[in-house]
């Protein structure tokens, strides 16, 4: 893809597209896209920032696909009955997955893949940080926005720079990091989400082969740790690195992970440890990765992106200690992840809970398409409830603001998780609102 092609991206509004999308319109490629959010006229916050940074949304019925596009690029979401799919194949056009594309941007310089079950948008952003503060001026493809690259006409998932190093977050959600051949990795772990664990560690396996000069892995390197001793508090975390201390402004045992495997790629890349330490005290956080919404009436509330136990209990952890109790709110992501990981959910809630801490569940997150709907969360609710765990299954927006803002007391702290849905930071807002509106 060059300057002046044209492009259409089928569902621009998820995460990994609408980055794709503002690296392509900042090299002069004319993007258009659509969305099944912008055909009910729900357009998402991310979607109007992509209109205003000269994307033109069309309707997803293939009208908007013509035979000047130079390529429609889908991810694996985009199932083959869809409308613009379906047009494109009539018009003998170019249809490439979305880390096909990526993967050809990054050839054209050296690159850094990060994955993993667990951490790889926030390591992502470590690492584009660093570099950005290191004057290295690197582009960044993330599946999260950075708090502060984002603006009205930027997502904050993307960071456009001026050299050929490209970073980028590589999904293996779908197994597309294998579309990749990156020059680095950064691979942070292996846990069961979309695939078992055992499946995860094989996928990041193959992966590796796929790396060009080196990989950074507290996975696959038995020793990646030895050293690493962080002194974690509620407001952030301190670890020393080859006599260098590294301070890091955002709370969780798995961000201080995180940034050892940042600063242990960066130094691959040529950044001094006193550098990185700068930067890294500065980082800002990312959206919805324990992003403090607002507070009212003594109670807090968070969002993370947490889908998974291994997640869950990272997050949980990270904000419990500052909390009289963890009122969590939790939709699962798709049907096939909640009934692969409905044991470890369910052991998982239960030990949180354990201690004071109250769920309330709602029903998962349904994108559309093929999917067996057969088992939803309240099966996951009611082995809860048989248990003894405090758990509530709340169908919709409404009423788990309603039920959340009954339950909470001062001191509590309110962690709304999940992934896909963007209504969730709504959520998030609303139930702050609701908190407001209680009386004294």
């Amino acid at each position: 893809m060059k300057t002046g092609d044209a492009c259409h991206l089928v569902g621009i509004g998820g995460s990994g597209m609408s980055a794709l999308a503002q690296v392509l319109i900042a090299r002069g490629i004319s993007v258009t896209g659509s969305d099944r959010f912008h055909d009910q006229g729900e357009d998402t916050e991310t979607i109007r920032t992509l209109m205003k940074a000269g994307v033109v949304m069309l309707p997803q019925d293939g009208s908007g696909v013509r035979s000047r596009v130079s390529a429609v690029i889908v991810s694996t979401a985009i199932e083959d009955d869809n409308p613009d799919i379906k047009r494109a194949k009539v018009l003998g056009l170019p249809i490439v997955h979305r880390a096909d594309a990526l993967a050809d941007l990054m050839s054209e310089g050296e690159s850094v893949a990060v994955t993993g079950t667990c951490g790889k948008s926030t390591v992502t952003a470590m690492i584009g940080w660093i570099l950005d503060h290191a004057g290295m001026n690197p582009t960044v493809v993330n599946g999260a926005a950075l708090i502060g690259w984002d603006n009205e006409k930027a997502v904050g998932n993307a960071l456009v720079g001026s050299s050929e190093l490209w970073i980028a977050e590589a999904d293996e959600s779908d197994r597309s990091l294998l579309r990749m051949r990156p020059d680095w990795a950064v691979i942070t772990n292996a846990a069961a989400d979309h695939f078992s664990e055992e499946e995860s560690r094989d996928l990041f396996c193959a992966f590796s082969a796929l790396v060009r000069k080196g990989v950074v892995s507290g996975l696959f390197d038995k020793n990646f740790f030895d050293g690493f001793d962080p002194r974690v508090t509620p407001q952030g975390s301190t670890f020393e690195m080859d006599g260098t201390v590294f301070s890091i402004p955002i709370p969780g045992m798995h961000n201080a992970e995180n940034a050892w495997h940042a600063v242990a790629m960066c130094r691959r890349l040529g950044v001094t440890p006193a550098a990185a330490a700068e930067a890294l005290q500065k980082f800002p956080g990312l959206r919805r990765r324990l992003e403090k919404i607002g507070s009212s009436r003594g109670v807090t509330v968070f969002d993370d992106y947490a889908h998974n136990p291994s997640k869950i209990r990272a997050a949980w952890y990270a904000i419990a200690a500052n909390a009289h109790r963890v009122l969590g709110v939790w939709r699962p992501h798709g049907f096939k992840p909640l009934r692969l990981m409905m044991d470890d959910l369910e052991s998982t809630f239960a030990d949180l809970c354990r201690s004071g801490g109250r769920i309330f569940i709602m029903p998962v997150f349904d994108a559309g398409g093929t999917a067996d709907r057969s088992v939803n969360s309240d099966v996951l609710v009611e082995r809860l409830r048989k248990r003894g765990t405090a758990a509530d299954f709340v169908a919709n927006r409404e009423e788990a603001v309603r039920c959340v803002c009954d339950a909470s007391r001062k001191g509590d702290i309110v962690l709304v998780m999940g992934a896909r849905d963007p209504d969730l930071p709504n959520l998030c807002r609303d139930i702050v609102a609701g908190l407001e509106r209680r009386p004294s």
